[in-house]
């Protein structure tokens, strides 16, 4: 990935990919609904800054439950990534089952666009949004 950095953060770090034209998200440690809604809406800005239409949301590095972000990111942010460009979003599970359990809550809360799909590591979930 030929990546430029668009943001570095406590709980999350945000690349463009040029050569796939995607946003890279790196999520890394403890999760909460504070740290979830800077993140995700940092996210949002980039996205439509970068006018790009995919997401590759790598939770591979995050450490605990965040279920308390779920709904409003079901229910709030996921429509407003679609309103802001968003087709294809590629979420990779974290390897703590508490954090999938938060995603897969999340994802019981998004109805409708975007695609969104999960996957147990990194180079599925590229092939994937690569074919998207």
């Amino acid at each position: 990935m030929a990546l430029q950095i668009l943001l570095e953060a406590a709980h999350i770090t945000i690349a463009y990919d040029h050569i796939n034209e995607w946003l890279y998200a790196d999520w890394h440690g403890d999760q909460d609904l504070a740290s979830v809604q800077h993140g995700a809406l940092e996210m949002l800005r980039l996205l439509q800054l970068q006018r790009c239409h995919k997401v590759l949301n790598d939770n591979t590095g995050v450490t605990s439950m965040w279920s308390e972000a779920a709904e409003w990111g079901g229910k709030e942010w996921f429509p407003a990534m679609t309103a802001g460009g968003l087709h294809y979003f590629a979420w990779v599970y974290s390897p703590n089952l508490y954090s999938r359990l938060s995603t897969d809550l999340t994802l019981q809360f998004t109805a409708g666009n975007p695609v969104v799909a999960t996957f147990d590591d990194l180079e599925t979930a590229k092939a994937w949004l690569k074919q998207m």
